[in-house]
């Protein structure tokens, strides 16, 4: 085995003495680049594939995962503020199982209902409401924490004290803290979310009732059915600001496609109506009269006196009574019927509730750039006509709907002037970021035409340093046992060539190469 790697050995090594300065450069480049290549293709087939661990994670947990991981042996990698933990995508579910199995990481900040996984016998009833009190708010705290836009949440509830006699003034409450990640503000959307959230969590407790407050301390909600004079105070002005934005906004929009970008100003100013009115009506239709009740009576009378001698009983038979006058029977029929018939006059009620909100009075500044003509020294404004003026003013009093009319309602107001804009250091801007992406343009260009040129120069020192080399002598050894029959004074035959090709092929090409180098009057 050693002889044959032996004389390969000798092979490489006489190949390489009969290279040429800008062959051997060449071969040691190349064997640079594909030695590198090997390297590099082997160290990023042997590196292992990190998959994500844990995320979201606060100090203490991120710093008891890694622990556990130190003790296990396991590479790992942190990212994301350390929040973020890698592993080997092969270990990942695996890990995970071993450190659920110790408790790590915990879901979130505080208990949930795994505090009553274990018995605990004895305790009072107190302690019992007080542990359901913490699962509550933990379990609440973990399920906001989920939200994209928070980091960590803590929940605080209260509950009124469980009495025989009911107090119907005090009610449950509950605050909510919420760490915002970064410099990001909570949506409004995702604050009702969590009101709701922890109202429908918790018995009896009102989503008015829920307080959310972030890490900067603003109070993302309040108590809206607040009668304080600044609880109705901000949400007054905060319906007006959004209103003034919106209508501000869908008007200088508008204005901007016909006048150009940043050539109109549009504010907006609205009264609202604050006052809740509840009215009812009641109206009455004396010609729409309904049938209530009817009652009718009806009574019969009939009376009859029949004739006779006398009075009935002891009198009439009594001997002594021989002059009694005879009496005359009466018959005698009463007849009456009433009837009472009571009516319904038609009545109609309506309730009319006016909520807060309406606009009282809408009132529009707007500023519109004047139009330039020229460029440099010769540029100057030339101004709009009324005709065009009157026509941007009318295009903004409909896109807001304001009510100009003598006959209106709301006295509206409108004021449109053409005012040219002191863009003079908007300008003196553009000019200088032109400036600075013409330079950055034609750098990017010189060291693109530089790289090109260093390429072109080394490939011209490898050319000259080829053509300067110089022509190494090479000599042949005769055939054995040919050389005195084959070659006459000097001249190598045809045979002796061919055999010479047969023997070392590369000598010869090296050699033939180098004779064609020569100039013409030193080939012979």
């Amino acid at each position: 085995m050693g002889q044959p790697f032996s004389q390969l050995g000798r092979q490489l090594l006489g190949i390489w003495k009969q290279l040429g300065v800008s062959q051997r450069v060449s071969v040691i480049v190349a064997a640079i680049v594909v030695a590198g290549g090997l390297t590099g293709l082997s160290i990023w087939s042997s590196r292992a594939d990190f998959a994500l661990l844990y995320g979201k994670l606060d100090d203490a947990e991120a710093g008891k995962v890694v622990a556990a991981l130190d003790d296990a042996k396991v590479p790992y990698r942190v990212s994301q503020g350390g929040g973020a933990i890698y592993v080997p995508s092969d270990k990942v579910y695996q890990m995970r199982m071993q450190l659920a199995s110790k408790g790590i990481p915990k879901a979130g900040d505080g208990v949930g209902f795994e505090i009553f996984d274990k018995p605990n016998f004895g305790i009072s009833d107190f302690v019992q409401r007080a542990n359901y009190l913490r699962a509550v708010q933990g379990e609440l705290a973990r399920t906001i924490s989920q939200l994209d836009e928070v980091e960590a949440a803590r929940v605080m509830i209260v509950l009124p004290e469980n009495r025989l006699i009911l107090d119907n003034q005090k009610k449950p409450t509950a605050s909510v803290f919420v760490r915002v990640k970064g410099t990001t503000e909570l949506a409004p959307s995702a604050v009702n979310s969590i009101r709701f959230l922890v109202a429908n969590s918790v018995e009896g407790l009102q989503p008015n009732s829920v307080t959310v407050v972030d890490n900067r301390g603003n109070v993302l909600s309040g108590n809206e059915d607040s009668d304080t004079v600044a609880g109705i105070t901000s949400g007054q002005m905060t319906v007006r600001r959004g209103i003034e934005q919106y209508l501000s906004q869908k008007a200088q929009s508008m204005l901007e496609k016909v006048v150009g970008s940043g050539q109109a100003v549009v504010r907006v100013a609205v009264e609202l109506d604050t006052e809740t009115i509840n009215r009812t009506e009641e109206k009455y239709d004396p010609d729409g009269q309904v049938a209530r009740s009817t009652t009718s009576t009806e009574e019969d009378n009939d009376s009859t006196t029949a004739n006779g001698s006398g009075a009935v009983g002891v009198a009439a038979n009594s001997a002594s009574d021989t002059n009694a006058a005879p009496t005359t029977s009466t018959n005698t029929r009463t007849r009456r019927k009433t009837v009472n018939n009571q009516f319904e006059i038609n009545k109609s009620v309506s309730t009319i509730l006016d909520s807060p909100g309406g606009l009282k009075r809408v009132s529009a500044a707007v500023f519109v750039a004047a139009k330039f003509e020229g460029t440099g020294a010769a540029r100057k404004a030339v101004p709009r006509t009324p005709e065009e003026l009157d026509k941007l003013r009318k295009v903004v009093q409909s896109a807001l709907g304001l009510q100009l009319g003598a006959d209106s309602t709301r006295k509206d107001e409108i004021t449109l002037e053409e005012m040219p804009f002191n863009d003079g250091i908007g300008e003196d801007v553009a000019q200088q970021i032109d400036k600075q992406q013409k330079q950055t343009m034609w750098w990017e260009i010189g060291q693109n035409a530089l790289y090109v040129l260093l390429a072109l120069g080394i490939v011209f020192f490898f050319w000259r340093a080829f053509k300067k080399a110089a022509s190494e002598t090479i000599t042949f050894s005769s055939p054995a046992g040919n050389g005195s029959a084959r070659t006459r004074e000097g001249i190598v035959t045809p045979e002796v060539l061919n055999q010479l090709i047969r023997e070392n092929p590369t000598n010869v090409n090296q050699a033939v190469r180098s004779w064609l180098g020569r100039p013409a009057e030193q080939r012979n």
